[in-house]
């Protein structure tokens, strides 16, 4: 019978869920769905002074936002800890770990003197043969695998390949702190033979761990998990990811108005090496995701590509769809932190003008009207919320410099021709009033861009907006009206 596929994806909450992280666990998901397997949670949280609340509360919203789900109760390491420990007690009884009364002082004497002759092996096995009853009275002891002294251990990583460490340079390492708390090594072994796990994939930076954690799980005679590391994600210059290059956590994503799916698909995507393919519906991911083709070299952030990615699935999003996305992520745009392109505060207070105008039923019927000519010019939400500003705007109009200075007294006396044209209109649709419009310019003797230009003007305070016509359909007769009669008032005159 064949065992079924069960993961985890295990973070530890000491800050936020960083990006290649969030890689991490979309692997092991896809991995798990795709073999109708289960994909755990684990919360490593043994480090207690860094360990927080607020960083378990958004790792758990961050990977629900991204669509990624777990099976089960999601596990805390930290509540697992008498558990920990009467493994190392039976480490001990078997006399396959022993009691180290080393020093600090002894301690550091022997990493000076292994590094002075060029060794790996630090601990110099002063504990390892030798009779607890020879320490000293109530001295602490940290309790230590008996790892083995010659040989090789062979890890078949199923991104890597083969994998071999000499047994002679690896340590006989802490299971167990002086201060009686188990160490993540012994930890995670313990709760991953216990919760089934029968893969582990994870971050490269775990691959010195293995050698080390396929000891422990020899020592107790259980079943090494299949293991596969992944490659962290570099920069655009091949460098390790950094607040230079941009966002490191999924927050900033969220915050910079990427659509979940997008992100998604980027991230399962990026560093791939079994096909050319870029836009992966959820099914295909998961039929087409295999360990071995994650490529070996670290997978470097595209910032340009995810724009791109994201802009193709803001076209083929439903309008209602793309509103509530712009309702639940406008707090996060306005708020989060961590957003690695700083809004300005212009910029700001028209993202908080517009979470105050969808809470209108008008205005936001009037967002959802304006979608379909907005969603095709912009990249992430944040651009289309800043394009549709306009649809917020109170009366009389603020006019940005340049479409202020378009606003002649030629460009009002077009206006005020044009006021009874569009007043006369029925049914207000894009069809009738570009008809309107442009017999009103033809029977004035000017080109429709030159009526149009102080037009777009008036209606939304800028020089660029969506096609004129929709602007006129998304913000309805009467607020058209009234904003042009703004305009063409002497009064209405912007200083």
């Amino acid at each position: 019978m064949i065992q079924p596929v069960v993961v985890r994806f295990a973070p530890s909450p000491t800050g936020y869920l960083h990006i290649s992280g969030a890689r991490v666990a979309l692997f092991n998901w896809l991995y798990a769905r795709g073999r109708g397997g289960k994909m755990l949670l684990r919360i490593e949280d043994t480090d207690r002074d860094r360990s927080t609340k607020h960083a378990i509360e958004e790792i758990i919203s961050e990977l629900s936002w991204l669509g990624i789900s777990w099976d089960g109760e999601i596990a805390r390491q930290s509540a697992r800890t008498a558990r920990h420990l009467a493994v190392a007690q039976a480490m001990l009884a078997s006399g396959k770990a022993f009691r180290c009364y080393a020093t600090p002082d002894e301690l550091e004497a022997m990493r000076k003197a292994a590094r002075a002759d060029g060794k790996t092996r630090l601990y110099n096995g002063l504990w390892r043969d030798r009779d607890p009853s020879e320490a000293p009275p109530d001295a602490k002891f940290a309790i230590r695998l008996k790892t083995r002294l010659t040989g090789e251990t062979v890890i078949e990583d199923q991104v890597h390949g083969r994998i071999n460490w000499q047994n002679e340079n690896l340590d006989d390492f802490v299971l167990v702190r002086p201060d009686g708390t188990p160490t993540y090594m012994l930890a995670v072994v313990v709760d991953d033979h216990d919760m089934g796990i029968t893969h582990i994939i994870r971050e490269d930076d775990h691959l010195t761990n293995a050698a080390r954690q396929s000891q422990i799980y020899q020592a107790l005679d259980w079943t090494v998990p299949l293991m596969a590391h992944i490659p962290p994600i570099h920069g655009p210059d091949g460098t390790k990811l950094s607040k230079r290059h941009g966002a490191l956590g999924v927050d900033a994503y969220r915050a910079m108005g990427y659509l979940p799916a997008a992100f998604r698909n980027y991230l399962g995507q990026i560093g791939s090496t079994h096909s050319d393919q870029e836009i992966f519906s959820t099914e295909e991911m998961i039929a087409a995701f295999d360990l071995p083709q994650v490529g070996r070299a670290p997978a470097r952030f595209d910032f340009p590509k995810l724009e791109n990615l994201n802009a193709h699935y803001m076209r083929q999003s439903a309008d209602a769809d793309l509103l509530v996305a712009v309702e639940r992520t406008l707090p996060y745009m306005i708020d989060a932190p961590a957003a690695a392109r700083d809004l300005s505060p212009q910029l700001q207070r028209k993202l908080a003008i517009a979470l105050t105008g969808l809470q209108q039923p008008d205005r936001r019927a009037k967002f959802l009207i304006a979608v379909p000519g907005l969603k095709d010019r912009a990249k992430t939400l944040i651009e289309l919320v800043d394009a549709a500003t306009f649809i917020f705007a109170d009366r009389p109009l603020l006019l940005e410099e340049r479409a202020k200075a378009l606003m002649t007294d030629e460009a009002r006396t077009l206006l005020a021709a044009l006021l009874p044209a569009l007043e006369a209109v029925e049914p207000w649709n894009m069809g009738e009033t570009e008809r309107a419009v442009r017999a009103c310019a033809e029977q004035l003797g000017a080109k429709l861009g030159s009526v149009a230009q102080p037009l777009r003007a008036a209606l939304t305070g800028r020089t660029t907006s969506p096609p004129i016509f929709d602007v006129l359909v998304a913000l309805g007769k009467e607020e058209s009206l009234a904003r042009l009669r703004d305009q063409v008032r002497p009064e209405a005159i912007r200083r």
